[in-house]
């Protein structure tokens, strides 16, 4: 995706390479217009995918021929210059590629942090200027990656610099390949080797374990692995193996050419069409477009005008080309944005492609005003120090725009500590009159501060942060981890232990208690895993069956059931099926009732062996990001800011909770009336005794679980628990 124009040199390399055809020659001598073709083809895939166009589903694979380009074009460049030197320089390369790449990315991520400022809700600001600091500094792929493990991350919509992961990988490639060249021109020298022969090899080394770990990862760390620097290689250095054959490739005669050119295209726009978001990548499939980009980059001198220049040489391809890298870093944040703004609904396929195409006007203006002077700078190119410096300021300038984002998200963020007697939570709720079934809140002539926004605590801004403690102290184990951890509080000597066991659902209850086991004979045990149902059956996670839940539940069954079992077991869980097999597509076949069976067994065992059960209740799904609500409406909150409290408990697990806890003769405990009192009709509130009920998806603050301690306590204590 970079700037570079697509040249390939043809004189005899002093290893005595073959050399191109006469004709070749005065090709070569040209810009190479069916790279340029081949990169407006890549970028067309790309954007309108991107804007929600799926006339070519597969069109992320895009990316991955722009990696095959840049791994051609870095070589060829690479090998011009050893062959006019008999040597790199190493200076003279991170040069021409901070002027030419650090200058366009760092007004435009300038740019982005202004209009995530301007129009987009404050809620955002602090992760997007993370991002956009990431970005500037190109390493926002491993930054994005570790977001994809984060389970408190799971209200976070795309980055607005996500895009920017192929650039950090792109520029992590050009850091770590020209000093393989150079140590392959050395090893070539000192060993009198034949150039090509040192490259060739040095390349193989690093293309077949990249391709197999690429392979590996697509299936043991899917997550992972799309923005693992060390999945990708193999791409570029499959342009690289195009550059250093070019010579053999160029003479090859016109009808091979024509095959390997034609045919290279029609991988790539098949796999565009067939691909589609829902498959795992990159992995083995991505073979299927990559080899296409370089068979088409191969056989393109050969073919000549017979090859699919014929199509895409054309003034405009050849000007979408020039612009690729413009448009590809302008595209993605006016997108998100706009969703931002407007909410991702009102961003119809027609409005996406109308925003992509505006694209070209701010593209074509940093190409004109920022990326092309810059390059064609005499000063410019005729001291590497000035360049060093352009590039520098420039990152500089995006990262100060990141930077300058997050401290304006602290500047409107509360940060006061909690005041309890003006924020009671649940501790507000009195019981209601039997006919209403639950309890109520005070009139709002006895809450303290009477549900003013600025009394609401945490501050809805903050409150994705406001988690139990056991998320710092690494006891709720990952999606991959198959190994029990746990976290233990009061004293090792308690009369009673109770180990709360599940997914998050379970974790948020443990800060209530953590204050009970302060206040009681208790001593508390965690077993808690991301999106893992304590049960004996196979879940689904992500389209695919979860078994790394299922090896911990196992394992953990064993601990509870073992020497040091405890007294009590308290479970929650979300999930509300199970697998019990597969359809026709092969795709995971659910089941309520699996569910059902499969959590009655799980407590059947723990009865088995002497541990008492009481099933807790999942609490109510909201469908919506309540905390971003309240923020973007302070005034109204209480009327804008509610969702369906039928609808939330029947998304939840507590329904398949009950039914199992039956079946297998056990308390059932629900606390929904102290997080969506009946009081308030059909409408589930989102705050309580001015405390903000919950913060990622439909998981409740750790403050507001706190207010419920001594609710918790007396359901605890009517199920048999003793105090």
């Amino acid at each position: 995706m970079s700037t570079d124009i697509a040249r390939v040199t043809t004189r005899t390399a002093p290893d005595g390479g073959p050399t191109a055809s006469a004709p070749a020659q005065r090709r070569d001598s040209r810009i190479r217009r069916d790279i340029e073709g081949l990169r407006a083809v890549a970028c067309l895939l790309v954007l309108p995918y991107h804007a929600g166009l799926m006339w070519f589903p597969g069109g992320f694979v895009g990316v991955d021929v722009f990696f095959v380009i840049s791994g051609f074009v870095i070589t060829g460049q690479l090998l011009k210059e050893s062959d006019r030197d008999g040597s790199v320089s190493l200076l003279g390369f991170y040069a021409r590629r901070a002027k030419r790449l650090l200058p366009a990315a760092g007004v435009v991520l300038a740019a982005t942090a202004v209009l995530f400022y301007a129009l987009v809700p404050t809620i955002r600001w602090k992760t997007a200027g993370g991002d956009i600091v990431a970005s500037a500094l190109y390493f926002v792929n491993w930054h994005l990656a570790g977001r994809q493990v984060d389970y408190l991350a799971e209200d976070e919509p795309p980055s607005v610099v996500q895009h920017f992961w192929s650039l950090s990988v792109e520029e992590q490639f050009y850091v770590l390949w020209p000093i393989l060249f150079l140590a392959a021109l050395v090893l070539a020298k000192r060993c009198g080797l034949r150039r090509q022969t040192v490259l060739l090899a040095g390349l193989a080394v690093l293309t077949v374990p990249s391709l197999f770990y690429a392979g590996y990862m697509a299936v043991h760390d899917p997550s992972q692995s799309y923005f693992d620097t060390g999945v990708r290689i193999w791409e570029f250095a499959l342009g690289a193996f195009v550059a250093i054959l070019v010579a053999r490739f160029n003479a090859l005669p016109q009808w091979a050419g024509i095959v390997l050119t034609w045919g290279g295209l029609a991988m790539v726009l098949i796999s565009a069409r067939l691909y589609h978001s829902d498959m795992i990548w990159p992995g083995w499939a991505a073979l299927l477009p990559t080899v296409g980009a370089a068979l088409f980059i191969g056989g393109g001198v050969a073919a000549g005008d017979r090859g699919p220049v014929l199509i895409i040489g054309n003034r405009l391809m050849q000007t979408i080309g020039f612009l690729t890298y413009s448009l590809y870093l302008w595209h993605w944040p006016l997108l998100i944005v706009a969703r931002e703004r407007w909410g991702e609904d009102a961003i119809t396929v027609p409005i996406g492609l109308g925003i992509v195409l505006f694209t070209a006007v701010p593209a074509y203006l940093t190409y004109r005003l920022i990326e092309n002077p810059i390059r064609n700078s005499k000063a410019v190119a005729a001291d590497k120090r000035i360049a060093f410096s352009v590039g520098l300021n420039f990152t500089l300038l995006g990262a100060a725009a990141g930077l300058a984002l997050i401290v304006a998200f602290n500047g409107v963020a509360g940060s006061a500590p909690r005041n309890v007697a003006s924020t009671p939570g649940a501790a507000s709720l009195v019981d209601s009159p039997p006919a209403s079934g639950g309890r109520e809140q005070l009139p709002a002539s006895q809450r303290p501060g009477a549900e003013d926004y600025d009394a609401i605590y945490p501050d809805p801004l903050q409150a994705p942060g406001d988690v139990p403690d056991l998320y710092a102290a690494g006891c709720q184990v990952d999606v991959d981890v198959t190994t029990p951890t746990s976290c233990t509080y009061g004293p090792a000597d308690a009369a009673t232990t109770i180990a709360v066991v599940g997914d998050s659902k379970a974790a948020q209850w443990v800060p209530a208690f953590q204050q009970l086991a302060e206040t009681h004979d208790w001593r508390i045990e965690t077993f808690t895993k991301s999106a893992c149902a304590f049960a004996t059956i196979t879940t689904s996670l992500d389209g695919a069956p979860y078994t790394q839940c299922r090896d911990w539940t196992d394992r953990v069954l064993d601990q509870l059931t073992g020497p040091a079992k405890p007294d009590y077991v308290v479970t929650v869980s979300q999930r509300s099926s199970g697998i019990v097999g597969t359809d026709a597509s092969g795709a995971p076949e659910l089941s309520r009732d699996a569910m059902v069976d499969a959590l009655a067994d799980t407590w059947g065992r723990l009865k088995a062996a002497g541990v008492k059960v009481v099933s807790l209740a999942d609490t109510p799904q909201t469908g919506m990001e309540v905390y971003t609500c309240v923020s973007e409406h302070p005034d109204d909150y209480f009327t804008a800011c509610t969702f369906d409290r039928a609808k939330g408990i029947s998304l939840s697990g507590a329904g398949v909770q009950k039914e199992a806890a039956e079946a297998a003769g056990v308390p059932f405990i629900d606390m929904t009336p102290d997080v969506c009192p009946p009081a308030y009709g059909d409408r589930c509130p989102p705050v309580i005794g001015n405390v903000l009920i919950y913060r990622q998806g439909s998981h409740i603050t750790k403050t507001y679980i706190e207010t419920m301690s001594d609710l918790l306590y007396r359901e605890l204590r009517r199920a048999g628990v003793p105090g």
